[in-house]
């Protein structure tokens, strides 16, 4: 009978083969862990720098919005006096051709 054991003789040079593959393996591994990690903390800071970015454009928009809000008012408010003026102008400018229609027929008769 063969033996059994024909193929585990492993040479020396064999064994610092794998030995070395494995090192390198390790290596690799070793590399893409540091690597991982740095992604992992980099995106975490950007999370944070990015909440911090938002927290200040949200209360840009809460200020503009109150500006706005109050520019709105502003005008709506001036636009109201201007309203009432140009509305009692108009009831004059009303009366005074109320006037002058009175006075044109008067005026056409004698013209026509």
């Amino acid at each position: 009978m063969p033996s059994k054991r024909k193929g585990t003789s492993v040479t020396s040079e064999e064994d610092e083969d794998y030995r070395s593959k494995r090192d390198r393996n390790n290596l690799a591994v070793k590399r893409s862990r540091v690597k991982s990690k740095e992604r992992k903390m980099q995106t975490q800071t950007q999370v944070k720098d990015l909440k911090i970015k938002n927290q200040v454009l949200e209360e840009k928009i809460k200020n503009l919005t109150k500006d706005l809000k109050f520019l709105k008012d502003l005008f709506l408010a001036q636009a109201q006096t201007k309203a009432e003026k140009l509305t009692n102008e108009q009831l004059r400018q009303l009366l005074a051709d109320d006037d002058d229609e009175k006075n044109e027929p008067e005026a056409s008769t004698s013209a026509g």
